[in-house]
């Protein structure tokens, strides 16, 4: 929905601030319309390149942001206003719109205990945040299995407009971009860990760490093991569109 404002890897961006975020998605909402609402990062860049059915899903999707300093970088020229947007920093602008304007929600992933302690947390600090649900699936949850359909059919009977993600990607796409297609009224927002920083489950990188653009740094830091050969492949597609990209444009004259 509305204009394409950049194009990274051949995925289109429509959403350059959080401003425009709120007043595109709250229109929606209150017209009963859903949507999907995702953050393209350099994992998801990566992810696209590698799997068919992920490019297709995000050329699906209703809304798409720009998270991540190097994709804001790589997008600038084609949209100067372009800044970050996370599925982190999504929660708290979304859920002070939709107590503004009467937006039930619904929390979906990470675990029980974090949803129950977030959504706590939400409701003290926006008033009449109207959380119609919150639910934990099981391990090794599939999006594309029946158990995900009746999730979903729990989420639009909840008359929620708004459900937040939290699985992860690729799955939170995939669930978000199935479940849409049947339950045209909810608009599904993809959040990756944000729930867990709200609850304290995981501890988000320092302000100043997330202002300069090295909060990957801290979560290499956090868990090397598992984040070493996801960042590494960052860092090649990274060179592969900044560097060498324009260079073989120049060769072939393209």
């Amino acid at each position: 929905e509305g204009p394409v404002l950049a194009v990274l890897d051949d995925q289109a961006i429509n959403i350059a601030t959080e401003r425009q975020m709120i007043e595109r998605l709250v229109a929606r909402a209150k017209k009963g319309l859903g949507f999907t609402l995702f953050t393209l990062n350099l994992d998801h860049l990566v992810k696209r390149r590698a799997d068919k059915t992920f490019r297709d899903v995000y050329a699906r999707a209703t809304f798409v942001t720009a998270d991540g300093a190097p994709v804001v970088a790589l997008t600038k020229s084609a949209c100067p206003e372009m800044v970050r947007t996370s599925g982190a920093d999504l929660i708290d602008p979304i859920c002070a719109a939709a107590a503004q304007n009467n937006l039930p929600v619904f929390f979906f992933g990470a675990t029980q205990s974090s949803l129950d302690s977030a959504a706590k947390a939400l409701v003290a600090k926006f008033p009449g945040l109207d959380i119609r649900g919150t639910e934990a699936p099981p391990f090794g949850f599939d999006p594309y299995g029946q158990p995900a359909l009746e999730a979903g059919q729990r989420i639009a009977d909840s008359g929620a407009r708004l459900c937040f993600v939290a699985l992860g990607a690729p799955k939170q796409e995939f669930l978000s971009d199935r479940l849409a297609q049947i339950h045209e009224g909810v608009g599904f927002i993809c959040i990756g860990a944000a729930l867990d920083f709200i609850s304290g489950e995981q501890v988000r990188a320092p302000q100043f760490m997330q202002k300069i653009g090295m909060e990957w740094l801290w979560r290499l830091m956090s868990n090397p093991r598992r984040l070493g050969a996801r960042y590494w492949q960052c860092a090649v597609l990274l060179a592969d569109i900044a560097v060498l990209e324009p260079l073989r444009k120049r060769l072939t004259g393209a």
